[in-house]
């Protein structure tokens, strides 16, 4: 457990909870519904069952549960009515947070009842665009923020990814319906996140195309091959860390792999959003996408 984040802020509660400071404060004094431990300095420390506690509390809460009512359950009950809950249509929101608590209490089982939850009114496609990306931009803050840690992020991206390989696999056997152009899916080195990769391989799966995925952290030597082997070859990377040097990368992308007017170099991810933003004049070739739909509609 040495890398489990034992202790939090009330700002770590607020950020992690939607639920003001100040409004835990009084929650506290007026209900007795935390009981924080107290610095030399007097300020305020919660532990895991805190966190967790505060997080339970608002899922209830935003599905009209008056905390007066909250506070006289048991942390036991108030667990268990955050699993009976079913999530609609309409509550993106809500199902964001309870991905939060699945998260923050290491819980499979409350993932999998409010994705259950949400298949029963929504098609994989909506999940993923208006719950799943929604929730790991917060992730990725919160883990920037010291909020959370890796075990957490790795714990939801890893279920996450569970789906992806079920729906992708469902479209993998169908047969390729458009021959234009063929996709190869790949991180650079030591660039390892790689759900939107994943989605990435899922919406073209999803529009007819073939497509080689090849997964995280590849040396670019290794994609010679494929850049011969087919007409018409579109590279694909979903860019969050690495490269370091994104300039002096996609120069050497161009020149040693992407080197036919038939081959091209599309980028995704958070490097791809400061390029654009950034007006960034790209070689020739390669092109940079704010989003997956941005992507799917130059298709």
């Amino acid at each position: 457990m040495a890398n489990i984040k034992q202790n939090f802020s009330i700002k770590d509660l607020e950020s992690l909870s939607g639920i003001k400071a100040h409004t835990i404060r009084m929650w506290e004094k007026r209900y007795k519904v935390l009981e924080p431990k107290r610095t030399d300095t007097n300020i305020r420390t919660y532990g895991v069952s805190g966190l967790q506690k505060i997080l339970n509390i608002a899922f209830l809460n935003e599905n009209g549960y008056k905390i007066s009512r909250i506070s006289k359950m048991t942390d036991n009950e108030i667990s268990e009515l955050v699993k009976r809950i079913t999530t609609s249509k309409s509550n993106y929101n809500r199902a964001v947070k309870s991905l939060k608590v699945a998260m923050m209490n290491f819980d499979q089982s409350l993932f999998l009842k409010t994705y259950d939850g949400l298949l029963e009114h929504n098609t994989f496609r909506e999940i993923y665009n208006d719950v799943f990306i929604p929730l790991l931009t917060d992730i990725g803050m919160l883990w920037q923020a010291g909020t959370i840690t890796p075990a957490h992020e790795q714990f939801i991206s890893t279920l996450i990814k569970q789906k992806l390989f079920i729906n992708i696999e469902k479209l993998q056997f169908e047969k390729p319906s458009k021959t234009d152009k063929v996709f190869v899916l790949f991180l650079p080195e030591e660039e390892i996140h790689d759900v939107g990769l994943f989605y990435t391989n899922y919406e073209l799966l999803l529009h007819g195309y073939k497509v080689i995925f090849l997964g995280q952290s590849l040396p670019m030597e290794d994609l010679t091959y494929l850049s011969k082997l087919f007409d018409n070859t579109v590279f694909v990377s979903y860019l969050t860390i690495k490269p370091k040097n994104i300039d002096e990368y996609l120069e050497r992308f161009t020149e040693s792999i992407c080197t036919g007017d038939k081959c091209e170099y599309w980028l995704l991810g958070r490097k791809a959003i400061e390029i654009i933003e950034n007006d960034y004049t790209l070689p020739k070739r390669v092109r940079a996408f704010k989003n997956i739909n941005e992507l799917t509609l130059n298709l």
